[in-house]
């Protein structure tokens, strides 16, 4: 199944709430599933899960019954085993929380260098149950954030939603315009000059999806402000929030440091991180 969404399932509650959402982001794209997991020791591999294994794939099969399911139960690290799957997958799917073999996936740097290194775009679900609204992209303006404006314009067709295409700027994360010993802090701020540049760069960010999208209705929405707070106050009325892998100006180290913590930890929706490919 080259056009596969793949799930990682460890047999807690999050990753088979994982598996519903994965069943139904197959569904969505006409893909099959394949249900993932991962072990690094023999003694990791007891009968319970196989016995979760099974449960999931009954989940989703008893879901959409004509889904082509398939399973696989690998030797290695979480991360080196979905990412390997992830080079045959069109989207791989997590729960935002677990143990055994995914019990790490949201602690430290897995999720992050999965989204880094993997061959598809990754969603984290968390947030809400069975949320609604549109689809929220986050935009920087940078070309590496293009692939996520490609595929924030491809699900709001698949899904028949709207879309909101967010850019969060503020004064300090402005380079300023002078070199040398002067005070920033002297540097006075034309904000309507500033206000103009950033909802520029949010119109040209999006400008070629949206001409070849004309049925995706679009509202830009440029903001001053924080950046992880406005896009987790938005996340709140969206049903799916698309982030690129890496960002400049008011998005530098989203998914680095703490923007991304707390996107990953604290959204009130599913999170896809969309990483450009060279």
């Amino acid at each position: 199944m080259n056009d596969t969404v793949i799930v990682g399932v460890d047999g807690s509650p999050h990753s088979l709430a994982a598996v519903d959402t994965a069943a139904r982001e197959a569904r969505l794209r006409g893909a099959g599933l394949r249900i993932v997991h991962a072990f690094s020791h023999a003694a990791d591999l007891d009968p319970m899960i196989h016995g979760a294994l099974a449960q999931a794939e009954q989940r989703a099969a008893d879901l959409f019954p004509d889904l082509e399911i398939a399973r696989t139960v690998a030797a290695g690290d979480t991360l080196t085993v979905l990412q390997s799957e992830s080079r045959h997958a069109v989207l791989a799917v997590v729960g935002s929380r677990g143990h055994s073999g995914f019990g790490d996936l949201l602690l430290g740097s897995t999720v992050v260098k999965l989204a880094a290194h993997g061959y598809c775009p990754v969603m984290v679900v968390r947030g809400r149950p069975a949320p609604e609204g549109p689809v929220l992209l986050a935009v920087d303006g940078s070309e590496a954030g293009a692939a996520a404006v490609g595929f924030a314009f491809r699900e709001c067709a698949l899904r028949g939603a709207p879309l909101v295409a967010m850019h969060v700027w503020n004064t300090w994360s402005e380079p300023t315009p002078y070199a040398g010993p002067a005070d920033p802090l002297n540097v006075v701020v034309d904000l309507d000059q500033l206000r103009e540049t950033h909802e520029r760069l949010l119109a040209d960010a999006v400008a070629a999806e949206r001409a070849a999208r004309p049925e995706v209705p679009v509202e830009l929405r440029a903001e001053r402000g924080r950046v992880r707070h406005a896009l987790l106050e938005a996340s709140k009325d969206a049903q799916l929030l698309v982030t690129g892998a890496r960002g400049h100006g008011g998005f530098t180290g989203l998914l680095l440091g703490s923007v991304s913590q707390a996107l990953l930890y604290h959204a009130d929706c599913p999170v896809v991180v969309v990483r450009h490919r060279e």
